[in-house]
């Protein structure tokens, strides 16, 4: 077995690849790190031939979508279509990285067919992403699998997202938040590797959409108490009270569809994957 991984040297590609590495897995590393950028389909269309892509590469930070959306659209679009054409030549299978598209939800658990509802550039562009795979997979019979991850944390996050922020901060001493209300669904980096080795196992010769979380939410101050609890220090917590723009007070992932088809399921609780973010952040600065 061959898998193109795009976005190989992100976060998530990072922990992947080396997953399928130790499982001694054929990998092609497509990354714009690695001075290769599939946005350019001069340098990719004549790639070798492989079994699987996970498409992995995008623009995913959000406040950056609203400051330089041509540049998400862009990269996150053409990204896409340059990789849906490679695996429709290839005859290839597609497994596609979404996010989070459901803005407020109407209900909870949310599941797949829960209305979408795009609410930043950045869901906006996987949202028309989601349409293309959809297409491929109409017209060309592409097998497409999009997955839907709620938040991702996990060692070796960019310390612009919640998690990683709160943990460098603790560790200083002083932890200083805005809104320490909204409440989201976690999903541990060992996790959704394992629902990704789970969707190359998923053979249907279709276009399937699993979301991906731990069936459970924890707020903001939650977490910063957690993990604060966890080192043991003498910790001042803040808050400024600030609204962030088009917040979402609550997120739940319906799992169960994932259970069932994929026959996946997480196992890593908060506690313990607050605890490996901790040591491994303490190992850097050490």
């Amino acid at each position: 077995m061959k898998i193109v991984v795009t976005g190989s040297s992100g976060f998530i590609g990072n922990h992947f690849v080396k997953k399928l590495k130790e499982l001694n897995i054929d990998v092609i590393s497509l990354d714009i790190k690695n001075k290769i950028d599939i946005t350019d389909w001069k340098q990719v269309h004549d790639l070798e031939k492989f079994d699987f892509l996970f498409h992995l590469a995008a623009k995913t930070y959000v406040p950056d979508s609203y400051k330089y959306p041509r540049d998400f659209y862009y990269t996150n679009i053409v990204g896409t279509v340059n990789a849906l054409e490679l695996c429709r030549i290839r005859k290839a299978k597609m497994v596609y990285i979404s996010s989070y598209l459901y803005g407020n939800p109407k209900y909870l658990p949310i599941d797949e067919k829960h209305p979408i509802l795009a609410f930043n550039p950045y869901a906006k562009s996987k949202l028309i992403c989601e349409e293309l795979c959809k297409g491929y997979n109409r017209e060309f019979n592409l097998e497409v699998t999009v997955l839907r991850p709620f938040n991702i944390y996990g060692p070796g996050q960019n310390r612009n997202f919640l998690i990683p922020n709160i943990i460098s901060q603790a560790i200083s001493g002083n932890i200083l938040l805005k809104d320490p209300t909204p409440r989201r669904d976690f999903i541990y980096i060992n996790d959704l590797i394992d629902a990704f080795l789970k969707a190359i196992e998923y053979n249907k010769n279709s276009f399937e959409i699993f979301n991906l979380g731990y069936g459970k939410s924890y707020s903001v101050k939650e977490i910063a108490e957690s993990i604060a609890r966890y080192l043991d220090i003498n910790i001042e917590i803040n808050y400024s009270r600030e609204k962030r723009k088009n917040e979402i007070v609550n997120t739940v992932a319906d799992i169960s569809k994932a259970k069932k088809l994929l026959n996946w399921a997480p196992k890593v609780e908060i506690e313990e994957g607050l605890k490996h973010c901790i040591m491994e952040t303490r190992n850097e600065k050490n």
